[in-house]
């Protein structure tokens, strides 16, 4: 007997319900240069224009906004190496409540000062050294708030499916969809939705060289767990896929591709330079599986989820101009 999901489409479609009029129904933009370069028609949902600069945000809300008032005077907790420690400190704001983040010592300094904007109190840890969940679900029940975690949560799940579901009502049937992978939030999300509503699209994770952890987890049949990646693709910096979301992946990705950081930097000058917009180095990665011709009999139709662009000027100049 099939087990059953902790997340369904009707989670989803409740979430864009819940997030319509707060989280921004961004563009999905596409490119004749792009599509002539890769002999594909592209698609690409561009989250880097959601508020807080990436996708998290739809995931962070919709799990504080179903907290009882109580949960919420407590106020919420969170770890996070940027993206979503900003968009559960934007949800708290949102929500009337406050936030204690967990934030590596090596964060980018935008997502710390944006998180700090927000008004969230920023704890710091040693990403290298320290398990952030221990440390996290220490600090949120020392402070008596409610954790949400980045990924590893069923309404968080439920929310980041939402990008999905807006990209494939907007351009219709897509043969494969590329979306980044990290602690899988977002990729199992995107996968009920897309199975959902064209059951025959194939969904394919994009993790860099350095952090496959989910590509050896799907192949081994088993979580693996590896030393923390250093990669240039930090919101994919995880040792270890997240418990409930691999248990989804494993049921409905299709394929894990990989992506060194030279092909993120490739895809992050040409989104900058053809399609005129900024991806953060997690942001770029399917479009880097894309342009470095890692997708296997590619299909005529593609869908990108650009999942972030929170980078600062320095880094970001760096990067490209290198």
């Amino acid at each position: 007997m099939a087990a059953v999901s902790p997340v369904t489409f009707d989670d989803v479609r409740a979430a864009a319900a819940r997030l319509e009029g707060v989280a921004h129904r961004t563009p999905v933009l596409t490119s004749r240069t792009l599509n002539a370069h890769v002999g594909a028609e592209v698609f690409i949902k561009c989250e880097n224009f959601q508020r807080a600069g990436a996708f998290k945000f739809r995931g962070a809300y919709n799990a504080a906004a179903q907290l009882t008032p109580e949960q919420l005077a407590k106020g919420i907790a969170a770890y996070s190496s940027g993206n979503h420690a900003q968009a559960a400190a934007l949800a708290a704001r949102e929500l009337g409540t406050t936030a204690v983040i967990l934030m590596p010592e090596d964060a980018p300094p935008l997502k710390r000062e944006a998180t700090a904007g927000y008004g969230a109190e920023i704890v710091t840890y040693d990403r290298y050294a320290e398990d952030r969940t221990a440390l996290g679900t220490a600090l949120a029940e020392a402070r008596g708030m409610v954790l949400i975690p980045p990924y590893d949560h069923p309404q968080v799940i439920a929310g980041q499916g939402t990008a999905a579901l807006e990209l494939l009502e907007e351009t219709g049937p897509l043969g494969a969809l590329l979306v980044p992978v990290g602690g899988g939030g977002l990729i199992a999300g995107s996968s009920i939705t897309a199975k959902a509503v064209h059951p025959g699209i194939r969904v394919i994770g994009v993790e860099p060289e350095e952090g496959d952890d989910t590509k050896r987890s799907l192949e081994g049949g088993a979580r693996v767990t590896l030393p923390v990646p250093r990669t240039i693709a930090d919101g994919q910096a995880l040792p270890t896929p997240g418990e409930i979301t691999f248990g989804i992946n494993r049921r409905l990705v299709d394929a894990i591709a990989l992506v060194s950081d030279a092909e993120i930097v490739t895809a992050m000058r040409f989104a900058f330079e053809r399609l005129k917009i900024v991806l953060e180095p997690s942001g770029a990665t399917g479009l880097a599986a894309l342009l470095a011709g890692h997708i296997d009999n590619l299909p005529t139709r593609i869908g990108i989820i650009a999942s972030g662009g929170n980078i600062d000027t320095r880094r970001f100049s760096e990067l490209i101009g290198g």
